[in-house]
């Protein structure tokens, strides 16, 4: 039972896995807004030259949905990445990936708060190991470091993009009834626009580097596989089963990218790393457990 969902959501986890590496491959490459951009304009091209026909079925639709499809695109697509690419600088794809195991339990709250969702005492107990295990994470395995409040810049920074990962996630419960092209196609737009502004602030800062052949390597994954292929998956999985159930699979982004970062970038393997990816584990498996009969 809802093994195309699981499916969908292993492949985007996947790729995602790989988003942070691929941010740490773009440092000295690219610049992390040039890198934003270049990533929505490639994506654009491609989802628009396949979906012309569902956009203008679909158009009626998302006129009057415009507000939410723009929200979905500046907030998912556009702000969680950005800060993601400029979080790799300062700190490691490992701990990145692995930080993001909070955005479940992030969005478990923000169900709760907003609309009531039903959550057991097991999916607390199951999503507080998870947020033990990134801020163990965050601390580099020192807890002392959280005491004096001295996280690395790069740690702290992705609270940024955690919590704008969760919010789209929310967000999708008001997709519009439209096809998973066009919506994929008219947000990827909107970050494209909104990558813009970015882009000439990071050029007028002095901190903008062109793409050379590795960083059109980079932008050109990011594009097809981090943004096109991860997100219309996580779209379909989340149509199937839910915000709350498919945003328990994001913990399997650490795992992916812990490994990628391992293999790929020789990053080394920490102890606290391993500690950390346990704690998620074991608190994803208690947290699905626990579910209560029905859930959103």
């Amino acid at each position: 039972m809802h093994r195309r969902a699981y499916l969908f959501l292993i492949v985007a986890t996947l790729c995602w896995g790989g988003n942070a590496v691929a941010g740490k491959l773009a440092i000295g490459h690219i610049s992390p807004m040039m890198l934003t951009f270049w990533r929505w304009f490639f994506a654009v091209v491609i989802i628009f030259s396949i979906s012309l026909k569902d956009l203008r079925r679909d158009w009626p639709v998302i006129r009057k949905h415009i507000p939410v499809l723009a929200f979905l695109g500046i907030v998912g697509y556009v702000v969680f990445n950005a800060v993601l690419y400029t979080a790799v600088t300062y700190t490691s794809a490992i701990n990145a990936t692995v930080e993001q195991t909070l955005i479940p339990a992030l969005i478990f709250a923000l169900n709760f708060a907003l609309f009531r969702t039903k959550v057991s005492w097991l999916q607390i107990l199951g999503f507080g190991l998870t947020a033990i295990g990134a801020l163990l994470t965050a601390a580099h395995g020192n807890i002392a470091t959280l005491l004096t409040l001295t996280v690395n810049f790069g740690d702290a920074i992705m609270i940024i993009a955690i919590a704008a990962y969760a919010m789209y996630t929310i967000a999708l419960r008001w997709r519009p009834p439209i096809s998973w092209k066009s919506l994929m196609a008219v947000p990827a737009l909107f970050a494209l626009i909104f990558s813009v502004p970015l882009a000439f602030w990071e050029y007028s800062a002095g901190n903008l580097i062109w793409p050379d052949t590795t960083g059109w390597i980079v932008a050109l994954y990011t594009a097809v596989f981090a943004s096109l292929v991860a997100q219309v998956f996580y779209i379909l999985g989340v149509a199937e089963i839910g915000a709350n159930r498919a945003g328990l699979f994001i913990n399997l982004v650490p795992v992916f990218g812990t490994l990628l970062s391992v293999v790929i970038l020789g990053e080394h393997l920490q102890l606290f790393h391993v500690a950390a990816l346990v704690l998620a584990m074991v608190g994803i498996a208690i947290a699905e457990r626990g579910k209560p009969a029905l859930t959103t």
